[in-house]
């Protein structure tokens, strides 16, 4: 206390004689001279040079080799980036420094002239705080603890001790009840209490509550907590849990959560979850600038004039974007440039609409902007070079819409031939509202990224990036590389996350649950391209039956086939999936083109099983058009238990969950698929496989639960269907509920049938 008392008085003194005696001109001089960065303001050059003199020069950043350090109260904090994305996060309270230097010129100041540097280390508080501080300020929620505010449940018995359990949720702020509620965040146990069905399992299904593993409380230490309840979430049930954290987090945080709640209702209720925009000479006139009937956007010699930028920093909690449209009027003379920004899925930002007098005025305006806002100049966009704190540009096409051919899709006016189930199923796959619920889903800001615009480019570039995240987990990256890879991909995928921050990507689960957002995104932008055109003249139902490239044959429902198909059903439905209950609608028998000609070199191979695969409605297009695909190399390795294959299983409800039906959307598509297993490569818990050991065909996670093997029933060409009731399986110790099948080569897989599903969901 004492020698902070003695610090503080030299440093007062220097300042006082400096202010006394030296001018502002010679302040930036001697600063520049010791090669500092001259601060703004006249306080804070004061503080800069009184630093020096009185401690030392600093030296450039360690960490990103030039950032000036400053001091910031409770350390050195530095001022540069690592990298074009990120801002630099290096603090210490020990800098490396040199000697300040008072050249010869300055001595006719007295006092300057007077001066001989003394080597001292600056001293700080004891409470002040470490140098990972303002790294504490990124999480998922804006709150200083990650389960700020959450009531949880543990049920049944837990590997660790309840007392253990408890103590860890509360230092991560949370609490713990006795019995489920309406505010219940989740219920810790394990998957052998949900193999029991426990009374508190069973009271957890009904309040359709995520029950999550134990793993949840080491994985959340790092932000995420709503992502968090759904990855690690050990049961096929589970409401949004953000309203059951709203539900708790405003009783017990008191005024300060529900403010901010308060205030994010007041700036996003009224935004628009999409945006109709009016194409015209293939550009869309923003309809913020109120001139998408009076005029379109310049296009000169192949340019169009048009760009949405974006800007994201999670240490800063921005979220921006920029855009900026060149118009012209559309019968006569006039020129205005359209710019609107602020923070993305919110009513935060602005616009302006600014006349010019001429085409080449406005675009000399444009352009000018674009350089700013950038670093770059529009003549030399394709090479871009992203800068520290500058707007990137979003690889979007805001091309023709198609709405009107989208709007024929419609059974009452079509004219196609094709049986009514094969109509009402293409009708199902091509349904435009579904696909924008699945994007929404994933808090994709449609505003920014409408429907149909995803460049493939740019979903392959995130993949990229969450590949280096998975791989900066696995070695243990810095605060600031973690923080580069978060900028970048929430930039390439713009996200709306209200007036929340941007959330991390440090963890497994949150990595996996991105991954699985951008292959319903590939799969999206696949079956909207196939929306856009078609022959003229010819029945939009059928011109997109067509490109399906896929012969669908209605099964009789009377028929023994279509009967055992529905025993397959009923018999495998898992006894830890029971919210809901299967009906079949329509079993297809299918044909994709050229897959039989594919698959034909494993038809003899033995082990051949028909198997079950779910998805998304919104998946199909891809699927039957381009068939069952494996992950593609840029994706990361986290979110596939057994590598990058193909996934089936033969206990239906695990195939259903991946359809992600709900209430409100009771419809789901299953393939049943001819898969050539052959010899088996079995594993009882998760094993990532790049290469499959020498004789094995395929690989099994051995499940606790499967098929009776006693029921299969085996077709005259020798293909097993594993339709026994389900029932223990004797594989002895495993650490998986259900069977699981993976094959790495596209060709062993043969679809057979497609099923239409009513899931009857009791709440």
């Amino acid at each position: 206390e004492k020698k902070l008392k003695e610090q503080s008085k030299l440093l007062w003194q220097i300042r006082d004689d400096l202010e006394k005696s030296v001018s502002k001109p010679a302040f930036k001089n001697l600063l520049v001279l010791n090669n500092q960065t001259v601060p703004a303001g006249d306080s804070k050059l004061l503080d800069a040079v009184s630093d020096c003199m009185a401690f030392g020069a600093l030296e450039k950043c360690p960490e990103c080799k030039e950032g000036q350090l400053v001091y910031s109260g409770h350390g050195y904090n530095c001022t540069g980036s690592v990298t074009e994305w990120t801002k630099c996060m290096y603090i210490t309270k020990i800098p490396k420094r040199k000697a300040f230097k008072v050249p010869k010129e300055y001595h006719d100041v007295d006092y300057l002239k007077k001066y001989k540097y003394t080597k001292r280390e600056r001293l700080f508080p004891a409470n002040a705080p470490s140098s990972s501080a303002s790294l504490d300020t990124v999480d998922s929620g804006g709150s200083n603890k990650p389960l700020e505010g959450m009531k949880f449940v543990i049920v049944g018995k837990t590997s660790k001790s309840k007392g253990n359990i408890t103590k860890e949720i509360m230092e991560l702020g949370g609490h713990i009840a006795s019995k489920i509620g309406a505010d219940t965040a989740a219920c810790i146990s394990t998957k052998e209490e949900v193999a029991k069905k426990s009374k508190g399992i069973k009271d957890a299904e009904k309040a359709n509550i995520q029950v999550v593993d134990e793993g949840f409380l080491d994985a959340v230490k790092k932000g995420g907590a709503v992502l968090l309840i759904q990855s690690h979430n050990m049961v096929s049930w589970g409401a949004d849990p953000s309203s059951r954290i709203t539900l708790s987090g405003t009783k017990s945080v008191g005024k300060s959560m529900a403010k901010s709640l308060k205030d994010e209702q007041l700036f996003t209720k009224s935004v628009p979850s999409t945006m109709k925009m009016k194409v015209k000479g293939g550009a869309a006139v923003d309809p913020d600038s109120g001139m998408e009937d009076t005029a379109h956007i310049v296009q000169k010699n192949g340019e169009i004039f048009n760009v949405v930028l974006g800007l994201v920093d999670v240490v800063r909690g921005t979220n921006s974007f920029y855009k900026l449209q060149a118009l012209e009027k559309d019968s006569g003379s006039g020129w205005w440039l359209f710019r609107a920004w602020g923070r993305v899925g919110t009513t935060i930002g602005g616009n302006k609409v600014e006349r010019y007098g001429s085409v080449d005025t406005l675009l000399e305006g444009f352009k000018q902007l674009y350089a700013e806002k950038t670093g770059n100049e529009w003549h030399n966009r394709k090479n871009f070079k992203k800068y520290p704190n500058k707007f990137y540009p979003l690889d979007i096409d805001y091309g023709q819409e198609d709405d009107e051919a989208i709007k024929k899709l419609d059974k009452k006016s079509s004219s196609s031939k094709l049986p009514k189930a094969v109509q009402d199923l293409v009708c199902l796959i091509f349904d435009v509202e579904s696909m924008k619920k699945a994007m929404m889903e994933f808090e994709i800001d449609l505003k920014k990224m409408p429907l149909g615009k995803l460049s493939k480019k740019q979903i392959t570039s995130a993949y990229g990036v969450l590949t280096e995240l998975t791989k900066l987990l696995e070695k243990g990256g810095t605060e600031t590389q973690f923080l580069d890879c978060t900028n970048r991909f929430y930039t390439l995928v713009p996200h709306d996350f209200g007036l929340k921050k941007p959330p991390l990507l440090k963890s497994a689960d949150v990595i996996k649950a991105k991954t699985e957002m951008l292959d319903n995104l590939l799969e999206i932008e696949v079956a909207y391209s196939m929306l856009k055109g078609g022959d003229e003249g010819e029945d939009p139902i059928d011109a997109h039956y067509k490109k399906l490239k896929t012969e669908m044959e209605p099964l009789d429902k009377s028929s023994e086939e279509f009967q055992r198909l529905c025993d397959y059903v009923k018999n495998t439905h898992a006894s830890t999936h029971q919210q809901y209950d299967l009906v079949v609608e329509e079993v297809f028998k299918i044909e994709r083109e050229d897959e039989a000609d594919r698959y034909a070199p494993f038809k003899d191979l033995h082990n051949r099983q028909l198997l079950w695969h779910g998805s998304r409605t919104t998946n199909f297009a891809g699927i039957l058009s381009q068939g069952l695909r494996i992950a593609p190399p840029e994706a990361p390795v986290t979110g596939y238990m057994f590598g990058k294959g193909i996934y089936f299983a033969d206990m239906v409800s695990k195939s259903a969950n991946y359809c992600r039906t709900s209430k409100m959307d009771p419809t789901g598509l299953m393939l049943l698929c001819e898969v050539a297993l052959g010899n088996m490569y079995e594993r009882p818990h998760s094993d990532y496989i790049e290469k499959l050991p020498k004789g094995k065909h395929s690989c099994k996670g051995v499940g606790m639960t499967c098929p009776d093997p006693k029921g299969a029933y085996t077709t005259p060409d020798g293909l097993v269907i594993p339709m026994g009731k389900s029932t223990n399986s004797t594989s002895g110790h495993t650490s998986l509920l259900y069977n699981e099948f993976i094959v790495y080569d596209v060709a062993q897989v043969n679809m057979k049938y497609l099923l239409r599903m009513d899931f009857q969901h009791k709440w």
